[in-house]
């Protein structure tokens, strides 16, 4: 599911940087992606419980993320900011957007878990 967001997140950076307006703004760029990532999100989670796995969204999330970073390790960061945004591995994976929107898929996961997965409990 990791791989799945990590690829819609990737495509949608692509065709953002070739709109003009938004290519050359990163939080244009940022806003874009932060709201689309609700419904990327929300798909990798449902296509995972689909199967009937009730596993904490939490958990899931922080794998989920985890595979997209470790994605941006091995395909993202060379193939892409090194030789086309002349950026580092420092630079990549110290701003801040990268790290808000990792929050904010954790955070949608978590919710979506919560409101449709989860067994209620009755008080």
């Amino acid at each position: 599911m990791g791989s799945m967001v990590w690829l819609f997140v990737i495509t949608t950076f692509t065709v953002l940087s070739f709109i003009p307006g938004i290519k050359e703004s990163e939080i244009q760029q940022g806003l874009v992606l932060g709201i689309l990532l609700i419904p990327f999100a929300s798909l990798g989670a449902a296509f995972y419980y689909k199967k009937g796995d009730n596993t904490n969204g939490f958990k899931l999330a922080l794998v989920m993320v985890s595979t997209a970073l470790l994605l941006d390790v091995l395909i993202t960061v060379p193939l892409v900011e090194i030789p086309y945004n002349g950026s580092s591995y420092t630079i990549f994976f110290t701003n801040p957007l990268l790290w808000i929107l990792v929050l904010e898929n954790v955070a949608v996961v978590y919710f979506y878990w919560r409101l449709k997965v989860r067994p209620s409990t009755v008080f």
